[in-house]
């Protein structure tokens, strides 16, 4: 139960943040300051209010203004815990604003949906603190505080006035250079390259992904190569360790190797052997 579900209520301050990704479902919430979140190749400047809904596999980060406070609550949960849950309530229609839009904004101006969602993401808190995963009364209330959340977001969701697109010439040319890395990180990528598939500067390719997103095209460049490893070493437990870094883009398996190590905090067999092992217990 510990790894099926984490909640963290109103957390504040900066740290390092930096491209990642996550088997878990997340629902965001952004309570105060400044944040330009990033998912994948789309850009989101978020409100007090607003809510993100993510199914954690697609590569996103937070850009925060350091200079300004930075509150939000977060929830990531296993839809394996919760689905025979759902099945039996026939509700498994909760999930696809997850499954099937992979991310969505929610705008929802301070309502009093948001206001009682807080409510179940603070009890959601303070029950993890008090998580044992042999008492299950405790996981009993928190896969229904989960289910009253999911019902909230879900009826968010379908208000068409409350989905956000945001737009700007910069915005376009960041989600046009993501989407080109995102499709093209198994190759062998330089500015130059990019640049030009963009019938963009060099410099400007640069400066404006950097500007939009606080990480450098590059960074996103590997962050995207990560992803695809950790997806591959899950899904393709026989598949070698150099096969999967040639095909998602590192150039030496040495580099690969130092580079996981680096970035996730275990060697890239620890990891596998760590995923399969939770695969298989929820599955």
């Amino acid at each position: 139960m510990n790894e099926s579900l984490l909640a963290n209520y109103r957390m504040q301050g900066h740290r390092d943040f930096e491209y990642h990704s996550h088997q878990e479902y997340e629902i965001y919430f952004f309570h105060e300051g400044s944040c330009r979140y990033l998912i994948q190749n789309k850009i989101y400047d978020l409100q007090p209010g607003d809510i993100m809904l993510m199914d954690g596999l697609e590569l996103h980060k937070p850009n925060v203004n350091p200079n300004d406070p930075y509150v939000r609550s977060v929830v990531h949960f296993s839809p394996y815990w919760i689905k025979s849950t759902l099945e039996e309530l026939g509700s498994m229609y909760l999930l696809e604003p997850f499954q099937k839009l992979h991310q969505c904004l929610i705008r929802t101006n301070g309502n009093s949906d948001s206001k009682r969602l807080e409510k179940i993401f603070a009890r959601l808190t303070e029950l993890k603190r008090k998580d044992n995963k042999n008492d299950h009364l405790i996981e009993m209330e928190l896969k229904v505080l989960l289910i009253q959340a999911l019902i909230i977001v879900y009826q968010l969701g379908q208000k068409d006035s409350m989905k956000i697109e945001n737009r700007s010439d910069k915005t376009d040319h960041v989600e046009n250079i993501a989407t080109f890395i995102k499709d093209n990180y198994m190759q062998k990528l330089t500015l130059d390259k990019i640049a030009n598939a963009l019938n963009l500067s060099k410099s400007y390719v640069s400066h404006v992904y950097k500007e939009m997103t606080g990480f450098t095209v590059m960074e996103y460049v590997m962050g995207c190569r990560l992803t695809q490893v950790k997806y591959l070493l899950e899904m393709e437990p026989k598949k070698s360790l150099k096969d999967i870094a040639f095909e998602c883009g590192f150039e030496s398996v040495s580099h690969f190797s130092r580079y996981f190590r680096e970035k996730v905090g275990v060697t890239a067999k620890e990891y596998r052997n760590l995923r399969i092992q939770i695969f298989g217990k929820e599955r």
